[in-house]
């Protein structure tokens, strides 16, 4: 089974970096804790304060339904919901 990588690139409003960090730090220990997890780490991007990747690795599409049902997940969905844009890609190593 080949293993599921998630980059997921948040953006916080102005004013709202803060909110949002705190929100997604609070979601990595238990995501790291989640038994399809192979890696959940959080980034912030360097030329630009409002913007945060989170990179993810999980044993398949079926862990990461799993993460996403979570109710700590669900609480970061509550907590930055309006107050950043999220794009996620979910992509599958070829080399």
């Amino acid at each position: 089974m080949s293993t599921l990588v998630v980059v997921a690139t948040i953006t916080a409003k102005a004013g709202q970096q803060e909110i949002v960090r705190s929100a997604l730090e609070k979601v990595v220990p238990p995501s790291r804790a989640e038994a399809g997890c192979l890696r959940y780490e959080l980034h912030h991007d360097n030329s630009d304060t409002a913007r945060f990747v989170m990179l993810e690795e999980w044993h398949g599409a079926e862990a990461l339904r799993q993460h996403e049902a979570t109710p700590h997940f669900q609480a970061l969905i509550a907590a930055i919901g309006g107050l950043a844009q999220v794009h996620v890609a979910k992509l599958t190593k070829l080399a």
